[in-house]
Parts: C-alpha cells; structure tokens; sequence
C-alpha cells in the first residue's frame, strides 16, 4: 500500500534566481568599501565644487558679507585680456605638450619594447620623473635653465654650436622653456600607457608581415598603429585635460612671468583668489576652466565612439 502522506519534493531554484538578501549582499559589501574614500571625495573635492559655483554668482566680501552679482563676475573675466592671454597660452601649453609627450613616449615604448630582461632597469630609470614631486623637478629645471654662459642647458647648447638662452628670462622663450619641462615629465607617463597597449598587440601579424616582407615602417603604420589606437585617445584625454590644468611647473619656474608672457588659467585663478582677494571672479574662472575641460572630454569621446564603430 502506498502512503498518500509522502513529502512533497523540494523546489529548486535556477541558477538565476537567487534569494534578494544574496542578491544585495555583493553590492552592499562593495559600497562599503567604497563609502570611506566617497566621503572623503564628497567633502574634499565635491562640496568645494558646489560652494565655488555658488561663490562665482557673488562679490567676495570676508568680512562685509557677499553680495549677489549674477553673470557679472563671468562677463568680468571672459572680458578680461589677461584672462584671454591666459587661455591661449594654456592652449598652446596643452597642445605642446600632449604632441611632444605623446610623440616622444610612443618612441620610447617602441625602442624599449620586449621581454628583455635588462629592460625592466630602462623602464625604471624613464619612469622615475613621473613620481618625483612636481616641485622638486621644476625646481631642478629652474637651475638647469639658468641664463648665463655656465648654465647647465646653455652649455650642453653649445657643444652644438647654438648661442646661450635666456630661457625663463624672455618673454620669447618663456612659454616654450616650461613646455620643454613639461614634455620630459609626461613622456615616461604616456610611454608607460604605450607599453600596456603594446603587450595587447597580436604577434602573429607581425609575422605574417615578416613573411609578407613588410619593411619595419609599414609594421608600424598598418599594424602597431591601428592596434593602439584606443591608447592614443585616453592618451590624449589625459594629456589635455594635464595640459589645460598646469600649476605647479608654471608657479615654481616663472610665477606667469615674465610679463605675463607664461600665465596659464590656474597660475591666472590663483593670483585673483588669494593675491588680489577677487574670490568671486577667481570662482567663475575655476568653473570656466571646468566647463572646458568637460567639453574637451566629450569632445574626444564622441570622436572615439564615432571612430569605433
């Protein structure tokens, strides 16, 4: 005789159906790591953001109280030609830099490039400027840009034949003096990024072009190239937004000087904030600089995306 009492069969759940206290679980612990560092970037990077937007629709009074002013402080500043030169300048800066850094870190990975094991030793001694502190390199480079016969820079200079600069003295050659700087720190960054996208590069068709008889340049131009692609663009993003934001080399090496022939947006900014007590327009100009930066971001996303598909 059979039991009509027999235990009903248990129910299984799909693999994809898993309880919603398991489901939470893995997203809740991961939140949880990540509050500490979301607070200290909400309180230190976020807040300021907000209160800096808030600051740039007012006159800047510290013991008077603020006054509302509107658009006036941004009409003030996009009106100002210090402020224009500085844009240009920053311009010229990001676009000098990001070429030569981009240009030369891609040469680099490419002579320093393989499984050689004395190589690690080379990487090391190019990486070693980007984790030096900006101040201490700008201010090795402002002795090595000393304007007399017996600087440093003036006499390797002229081993070549070339006259003595005056480097961060003119008006002329200030600019292009911190360019220089700017260039040798950021290449062994961009050279380092190079290297990572070089690894991912498929082998096989560099032998199948070897076979081919395809001439080292033509590897380059239709193989490593194409292949690196995606590296030029985040390089690119990186090297502009690093450009258009330059600080510290400009207030160590020459304070904007001189005659404002090098003052770039941030040196511009500070001076107004914290010499000149204009925190307002000091404030629109941080948000000038934000806008543009985000532009400049979407700007090089969209063509990506455009260029991917």
């Amino acid at each position: 005789m059979t039991s009509t009492l027999a235990p009903a069969p248990r129910r299984t759940r799909s693999p994809g159906h898993a309880p919603k206290s398991v489901r939470w679980r893995g997203p809740l612990i991961a939140w949880l790591f990540l509050a500490p560092a979301l607070l200290l970037f909400l309180y230190f990077k976020f807040i300021p953001m907000f209160v800096g937007l808030w600051k740039s629709l007012f006159k800047v009074q510290t013991f008077l109280g603020d006054e509302w002013v509107g658009f006036q402080n941004y009409e003030t500043i996009i009106t100002d030609s210090e402020f224009g030169a500085a844009i240009w300048h920053s311009v010229v800066l990001a676009l000098g830099t990001t070429i030569g850094s981009i240009v030369l870190g891609l040469v680099l990975a490419l002579l320093i490039e393989g499984p050689a094991r004395y190589l690690w030793f080379v990487r090391t001694a190019a990486f070693l400027p980007v984790v030096t502190t900006m101040a201490a390199v700008a201010e090795v480079w402002r002795i090595m840009f000393h304007p007399a016969d017996n600087g440093l820079l003036n006499i390797v200079i002229g081993w070549v034949g070339v006259d003595p600069q005056p480097w961060l003295a003119s008006e002329d050659t200030s600019l292009w003096s911190i360019m220089l700087m700017s260039i040798w720190r950021g290449t062994p960054y961009d050279m380092m990024i190079f290297l990572a996208g070089l690894v991912g590069v498929d082998r096989t068709l560099y032998e199948a072009a070897a076979v081919d008889g395809a001439s080292t340049w033509r590897r380059l131009r239709h193989i490593t190239l194409p292949a690196l692609r995606p590296v030029f663009w985040i390089l690119f993003t990186l090297a502009a937004i690093r450009g258009l934001r330059v600080f510290v080399e400009v207030y160590v090496l020459t304070n904007g000087g001189p005659n404002g022939s090098s003052e770039v947006l941030m040196t511009l900014i500070y001076k107004l904030g914290f010499q000149k007590n204009e925190l307002g327009v000091a404030s629109a100009g941080g948000i000038v600089l934000f806008l543009a930066t985000l532009v400049l971001t979407v700007i090089v996303q969209v063509l990506r995306k455009r260029q991917a598909t």
